[in-house]
């Protein structure tokens, strides 16, 4: 079917090329709308904590908050406070704001730093306004505060912070692609031998994210689309098509030389996409389900992303098997020979790539390297049995922001003002005894500092609110959360609140990844199976890759939850993970992983299927013995070394150059993705794949009943 497609694609070139122009020019037009549609993520729906927000939410008019951090001065010199006084006094009149809590007007002095070198100021927002409305009035805010005798003012609370965050995101992408591209396509051009040749998987690339955003334009027209399944689409649209564009025009040249100097354009495509196009949907499908898995967790922002990824693997799919065919029928004749490499010279022979060599290396000494590949990738994920999951906050923004520096200063001096409480509502009235021992029993927890019962609801249930010790989702404030949901014996008791939603999201995402993992390695496993026919090859890459995925995964843990390398990441760690950064690396980085294990295992299946008259006449081994499966492993790793190479380098110049952002869980992807890649490529294919399947011989091509 796909040597009839790569046919067709070639005698229809001009109306491919057309339907993709169009397309494209659409994506350029209203793709952008997607990003004003694009909305944020809301918390997981049904969890108790939810459920106490908004019931809460839907009883308090409290609107957004502005919280600023006034330093540089002395907040009680009597000249200080008489100019700071009149500021505030102006900011209360100003329409829209609700309230104010300073230590000058309101005599809240809690809000002054100990050691006087800071205070805090604390403005609400009238709930009415909408958001535009509400950041315009926070500006106002923000330049009044700026008049008062401080030297240093910074300006934060939730509205800001994710205005910061969503301006550095732009920025990011926008810097990070730009300098990818550009280095992209020089990396293509050179090693390729051609301008034309460099520029083709670049051009593919830029059309699939193009028309990606068309897609998810029209989908935020039915449905909610997330923010972040732009940036998927970004990140996947660039890396993953120029993977498959690589390995197609790889195999195009290898088709079109094997055919020589009269070769017949459209078999040599047709071949190309039986052989290379075969490949790029397997994987496809494999990256696809890897991605679809995150579906599963039910988490919003993971559905956001999966949305995004799934919507860009459909595209770069079809990408690869349409739009780049169709380009090298236009232009096969400016894409250098096979033979030809870096700045046009005679390529160098693929027995001399650093796949090749590796593998030679791996099936000379096998269990060696089998045993220090092995101890090497087990080392880098021991950090994961200390790692930390914590919540997204201000301290994902840059070192230095002003909303970044609230949140940290506050935490840091004010201890009494840095914690949010936890809510806890009761299914009984306030006069109902049961509820002076509920409330003894949380006041004698040792993470809590102190409880106040408060106004109770229309429907009858009672509220209080209780002050953890620590930070707002801390681990003392984690443990009050489970205390207190156990004290509800004698009466119903729901908690919500910051750490409570922590501590939900976390027992759903412990409760649902183990089934989203385990489908997502199924279906790749099966994928695997109909791909070679070989149980034991398929088994095997699959626990190549989950080891190659827990040695990333550990040292994205030593880097930003440790600090490792802080001062190269711009001083990015935090103490802990963001909750979802571990499953969507792993899932992210399971399909990739899978693309390269795809590249190099269909070539392998080639080489072990080729009858011995298809081997240039030289001595070969007896079919289907040891000898043979030495044979082939080595050249299909040699074979398919220089593209899987290739393609590693240009796919981690797209992530760094995200890890090059400023924000931590951009750079969290990044640095993850490109360690991902390049152990892969390594230390997995080059040494660990080449020594397993050398020890296990002939047993890798094992059927049952055969």
């Amino acid at each position: 079917m796909l040597e009839r497609m790569g046919r067709w694609v070639h005698r229809r070139r001009t109306v491919v090329l057309a339907l993709w122009a169009v397309l494209v020019v659409a994506g350029a037009v209203l793709g952008g709308s997607v990003f004003d549609h694009a909305e944020d993520v809301g918390p997981r729906a049904g969890a108790e904590s939810s459920v106490v927000d908004e019931r809460l939410d839907a009883l308090d008019t409290e609107g957004e908050r502005v919280v600023a951090l006034l330093s540089g001065a002395d907040p009680v010199a009597p000249a200080t406070s008489e100019a700071a006084g009149e500021v505030l006094f102006a900011i209360r009149e100003l329409p829209g704001v609700v309230d104010v809590r300073d230590p000058w007007t309101t005599g809240a002095y809690e809000l002054v730093a100990e050691d006087r070198s800071s205070a805090v100021v604390e403005v609400e927002l009238d709930h009415a306004l909408g958001d535009d409305e509400a950041l315009a009035l926070a500006d106002r805010i923000a330049d009044a505060l700026r008049e008062t005798p401080f030297p240093d003012v910074a300006v934060g609370g939730d509205l800001l912070a994710e205005r910061t965050f969503t301006d550095q995101a732009v920025q990011d992408a926008a810097r990070g692609e730009g300098a990818a591209l550009v280095v992209l396509l020089v990396l293509l051009a050179v090693a390729l031998g051609g301008l034309v040749a460099g520029v083709l998987p670049v051009v593919t690339a830029l059309a699939a994210v193009s028309v990606s955003l068309l897609a998810l334009a029209g989908l935020a027209g039915v449905a909610s689309v997330s923010d972040f399944a732009v940036n998927v689409v970004t990140v996947l649209g660039l890396g993953l098509c120029v993977d498959y564009s690589l390995l197609v025009l790889a195999r195009f040249r290898e088709e079109r030389a094997a055919a020589g100097r009269r070769a017949d354009l459209e078999a040599v495509l047709g071949r190309t996409l039986a052989t290379a196009g075969r490949t790029v949907l397997v994987s496809g499908v494999t990256v696809g389900s890897a991605v679809a898995a995150l579906l599963l967790l039910g988490d919003p922002l993971l559905t956001g992303m999966a949305v995004g990824g799934l919507v860009a693997v459909a595209v770069v799919t079809t990408a690869g098997l349409t739009l780049t065919p169709a380009l090298l029928s236009v232009a096969h004749r400016r894409v250098p020979a096979a033979d030809r490499g870096a700045w046009g010279r005679p390529a160098r022979p693929p027995e001399r790539s650093v796949l090749a060599r590796l593998a030679r290396l791996a099936q000379a000494r096998p269990w060696p390297v089998l045993v220090t590949t092995t101890g090497l990738l087990l080392v880098l994920a021991a950090p994961l049995l200390g790692l930390e999951l914590g919540a997204s906050d201000a301290r994902s923004l840059p070192p230095g922001s002003e909303a970044r520096t609230v949140v940290e200063v506050i935490e840091r001096d004010y201890p009494d003002v840095a914690t949010a409480p936890i809510d806890v509502l009761v299914d009984a009235p306030p006069d109902d005894p049961r509820l002076t021992a509920l409330a003894e029993g949380m006041a004698a927890l040792d993470d809590v500092e102190d409880v106040f019962l408060r106004d109770g609801l229309p429907d009858g249930w009672s509220r209080y609110t209780v002050m953890p010790q620590g930070t707002t989702s801390g681990p003392a404030a984690q443990r009050v959360v489970a205390d207190v949901r156990a004290l509800g014996d004698d009466v119903r008791v729901q908690v919500g609140g910051p750490a409570a939603e922590l501590v939900d999201a976390r027992a759903a995402l412990a409760e649902r990844a183990p089934l989203a993992v385990a489908a997502v390695v199924l279906v790749a496993g099966l994928l695997l199976l109909r791909l070679t026919g070989a149980p034991v090859v398929a088994a095997k890459t699959l626990l190549l890759n989950l080891l190659s995925l827990a040695a990333m995964l550990g040292v994205v843990t030593l880097v930003f939850q440790h600090g490792w390398g802080g001062p190269l990441l711009g001083g990015t760690a935090t103490g802990s993970l963001d909750l979802t950064t571990p499953l969507l690396l792993f899932m992210f980085a399971f399909g990739l992983s899978m693309d390269y294990h795809v590249f190099l295992v269909a070539r392998i299946k080639e080489e072990w299927d080729l009858p011995p008259v298809a081997r240039r006449n030289r001595p070969v081994p007896a079919p289907g013995s040891r000898a043979a499966n030495d044979r082939a492993v080595l050249a299909g790793i040699t074979a398919s070394g220089p593209v899987v190479t290739l393609a590693a380098l240009a796919i981690s110049v797209v992530f760094i150059g995200f890890a090059a952002g400023e924000l931590v869980a951009v750079k969290e992807v990044g640095v993850g993705m490109t360690v991902a890649i390049l152990l892969d490529v390594t230390v997995v294919r080059g040494l660990l794949l080449p020594a397993a399947m050398t020890l296990l011989g002939e047993r890798n091509w094992w059927r049952p009943g055969g």
